[in-house]
């Protein structure tokens, strides 16, 4: 009587205990990756030709990438270099109208729409808007419509969480991916603006050594990662030449913290995520292709 109330005890309890899968650890240098941050800024061109660029790409194991230029053409020399390895999205900066002034280029919409009738892209970014000037209030619900009209996305740069809300507020069925996570953005802060906005997406460049601690993933960002699994992609932002220099390094990065989650998770932020958004098949077999 006694052994058999046991092993009912016991077997309640493991029906409540939820299974906590092994992390993937070594598995995730099989996974193929999208990299959702790369540039091809004009100052790449010559020392990293497209076949270079493509080159780093497999030695890294990166199957695809959504790419943004300074200035477009940059995105489009990789594109037709690869086409079956470039996402492109049309980035405003070009000429003298950069990270600091773009609001303020008088043909910038022209610019844009005439880039987005020419060219496969699908989104308007990566582009800088912090706390959002009064001056440039009307222009950038025009851009937040123009993504809307064309059903494309926004990359946003922005540290303030406000800012992406203002875009939301504009056009509330944007999908806008919010670069580097926000940059500084607590994770706390990403949390409430993914609960709320369910097509808020993020790549997180340059946020790939906070997410590690020393003997394992940063609570809150586990806790956030976990919750938000389908949310997060994996981002290099090759801005400038030494980026292009250690990219190999920047990809193995991502696969550490990566390599921590079980598979399930590990393959979403891997590439699973970017099929999802982006309508694509991400697969290995991409690697070594053009």
């Amino acid at each position: 009587m006694r052994a058999g109330f046991f092993w009912a005890l016991i077997s309640a309890v493991l029906a409540v205990t939820p299974v906590v899968a092994d992390p993937i650890g070594d598995g995730v240098d099989h996974l193929p990756i999208f990299d959702a941050h790369v540039h091809y800024k004009e100052p790449a061109w010559g020392p990293y030709p497209p076949g270079t660029v493509i080159e780093l790409m497999d030695k890294s194991g990166v199957a695809m990438a959504l790419v943004s230029s300074t200035p477009d053409d940059g995105t489009i020399k990789l594109y037709e270099y690869a086409p079956n390895r470039i996402v492109p999205e049309v980035r405003p900066y070009h000429g003298g109208w950069g990270s600091s002034n773009w609001t303020r280029a008088p043909e910038m919409l022209d610019y844009l729409r005439g880039r987005l009738d020419a060219h496969p892209h699908v989104g308007i970014g990566e582009f800088h808007a912090h706390s959002i000037d009064t001056k440039d209030d009307a222009f950038l619900r025009q851009i937040a419509k123009l993504a809307a009209e064309r059903n494309i996305l926004l990359h946003i740069h922005t540290d303030e969480a406000e800012t992406v809300k203002f875009f939301y507020d504009a056009e509330p069925k944007l999908t806008i991916i919010w670069a580097h996570a926000g940059m500084s953005a607590a994770p706390g802060v990403i949390e409430k603006m993914m609960d709320t906005y369910p097509a808020l997406y993020a790549d997180l460049s340059y946020r790939e050594h906070e997410i590690l601690g020393a003997e394992d993933i940063e609570p809150e960002w586990k806790h956030l990662l976990t919750k938000h699994s389908d949310k997060f992609m994996v981002g290099s932002d090759t801005w400038a030449n030494a980026q292009w220099e250690n990219y190999v390094g920047l990809i193995n990065d991502n696969r550490r913290w990566i390599s921590y989650f079980p598979k399930d998770l590990a393959e979403k932020f891997a590439y699973k995520n970017a099929e999802k958004l982006f309508g694509i098949n991400v697969d290995k077999s991409l690697i070594g292709t053009r």
